[in-house]
């Protein structure tokens, strides 16, 4: 299964290197699992959007591990693929970016004939075979005719795909250089979010963490001074506020950084899709431990 990540610590800006390659399970440990691709996502100081991404596994990626280390930003958003829809190819790894917005999504979406005419135009800001990028570009279209309104946008666009094409998860993680989105929708896959205060459970204190196993011990002075929140396919750490979203919940992280939440899309898919209707590789992507 495609795994998904995504941090704001924004107004400040610091690094994600206890999250993408230190923690218990860390997004490098993850792809051990999931080998189809790798993606960071994050926006230099003057807002521009930078997108370091590789159709090989991150713990076989260098560049990831230098990345992870040397990048700071407000905002991240990060993937490790298991191929569903699309070839092994740079321009179908995640993260997506559009509209100086940046995308990683967690799912499969069929019916893609259909979203390619709904989309007309559009389609041409979508550069790769995937389903999610098509999706993205749905929720960038939705978004422009709604002013600006990026989490307007990601309700009516993937309200229209639960209600018109074949759906079996629409898991995604948006993100601004300041502002972050997260949808869990339906209940298909486990997306979690951590609300973590200024020196994490403890208060006030660098983090100094020892891994679940015991093997495994980290420190990380951004997370000292600052608060965050991180969004995860499953729990990264022990800490205990771990939350599981809601399905349908859309969940918005503006600077502070200040969170809401509310459930967009309450109802099920009206063609919901089960592990026997997805074709061998889709099931395959899906159900990968």
């Amino acid at each position: 299964m495609c795994r998904l990540f995504g941090l704001s610590s924004a107004p400040q800006r610091g690094s994600a290197t206890f999250w993408l390659l230190d923690a218990p399970d860390s997004l490098s440990r993850q792809s051990r699992r999931d080998p189809d691709g790798t993606g960071l996502g994050h926006f230099a100081a003057d807002g521009t959007p930078h997108v370091d991404k590789a159709p090989i596994a991150a713990y076989r990626d260098r560049a990831f591990a230098e990345e992870a280390r040397r990048v700071r930003s407000a905002t991240f958003v990060a993937h490790v693929r298991y191929a569903s829809t699309g070839s092994l190819d740079t321009r179908n790894t995640h993260p997506f970016a559009q509209d100086g917005r940046l995308f990683a999504h967690n799912g499969v979406v069929e019916g893609l004939d259909a979203l390619d005419a709904h989309l007309g135009e559009d389609r041409s800001l979508v550069k790769g075979d995937t389903d999610s990028e098509r999706f993205f570009a749905l929720i960038t279209r939705e978004t422009r005719e709604r002013g600006g309104d990026v989490g307007a946008g990601i309700e009516h666009a993937a309200r229209w795909i639960a209600r018109n094409l074949p759906v079996y998860a629409l898991n995604l993680v948006l993100v601004t250089p300041t502002h972050l989105w997260a949808l869990r929708y339906p209940d298909t896959h486990e997306l979690y979010v951590l609300e973590r205060l200024a020196g994490g459970p403890h208060g006030g204190r660098h983090l100094d963490h020892s891994g679940s196993r015991g093997r495994l011990r980290v420190h990380s002075a951004d997370l000292a001074g600052h608060p965050a929140v991180v969004v995860a396919s499953e729990r990264m750490d022990d800490n205990p506020h771990w939350r599981l979203m809601e399905p349908g919940e859309l969940l918005h992280v503006a600077p502070g950084p200040h969170t809401t939440r509310r459930v967009v899309l309450p109802e099920a898919p009206a063609h919901r899709l089960s592990l026997t209707d997805l074709n061998p590789d889709a099931a395959a992507s899906q159900k990968a431990a």
